[in-house]
């Protein structure tokens, strides 16, 4: 009798180990997807802004073809990838320092919020436009991967950016480790990957990719989104701060 006893013991210890284990697993694949989705989106919005970088694969497009597009965006991750690996090895026991942490959440959140408000501020007024987005000659002829890096490092918003918003992200993808930086990264890079080869199929063929009544609501929701997603930030860094 003793012995089934035991037996039963081990088999509800075990059915409760799995299903533990299970639910762990479950949880962790849910926060990762979270990341990867929150980086998509986020760094879509940052994809879609006109800026040098979508001058080059437009001007790029229209001699190389829908190529153009995931050729500057090779030389942009190839820039951004070192980037991340650089912090990764460098600042994580940086990250580690609730001070340190809080502070970079509080940075990060609030320059979200004034991308997010620029990024309303575009669409309402209709002040920005995918027609007038047009590289220079010299930067569109050159190797669209070193055009794409060059342009990323000579744009000012690309270094504030990961030096705020984009280390702040990199600190809460570590939590999980090295896998959480990873899916972080696909995240980010395949928002521009998607947005660039499909501007370049389009512009590559004569198309419209889309009018500019579309674009800017687009720009709008996205701008919205990175409002809500700042206050996130800051709420976080905050709370950091107060438990100190």
């Amino acid at each position: 009798m003793g012995a089934v006893k035991c037996w039963i013991l081990c088999m509800a210890f075990d059915i409760l180990y799995y299903k533990y284990a299970f639910d762990c697993e479950r949880l962790i694949n849910m926060i990762l997807w979270g990341i990867f989705i929150s980086a998509f989106l986020i760094g879509f919005s940052g994809a879609m802004m006109p800026g040098p970088m979508l001058g080059v694969a437009i001007d790029g497009s229209l001699r190389k073809g829908w190529i153009a597009g995931p050729l500057t965006v090779l030389g942009h991750g190839i820039l951004e990838l070192m980037l991340i690996i650089v912090m990764f090895l460098g600042l994580r026991d940086f990250f580690s320092n609730p001070v340190i942490a809080g502070l970079i959440g509080l940075f990060g959140g609030v320059f979200l919020a004034w991308m997010g408000y620029g990024m309303i501020k575009s669409g309402i007024k209709k002040t920005v436009s995918l027609e007038d987005q047009k590289g220079s000659e010299k930067a569109g002829k050159g190797n669209l991967t070193l055009s794409g890096a060059l342009m990323s490092i000579a744009n000012p918003y690309f270094v504030i950016w990961w030096s705020s918003a984009g280390m702040e992200s990199i600190r809460r993808s570590y939590a999980l480790g090295l896998i959480g930086v990873l899916f972080f990264f696909m995240g980010h890079i395949l928002s521009d990957l998607t947005w660039y080869t499909i501007v370049s199929t389009a512009l590559s063929r004569g198309k419209k990719l889309i009018n500019d009544t579309i674009y800017h609501r687009i720009i709008l929701l996205l701008g919205i989104f990175i409002m809500v997603f700042s206050i996130y930030f800051i709420n976080s860094g905050w709370k950091m701060l107060k438990s100190i």
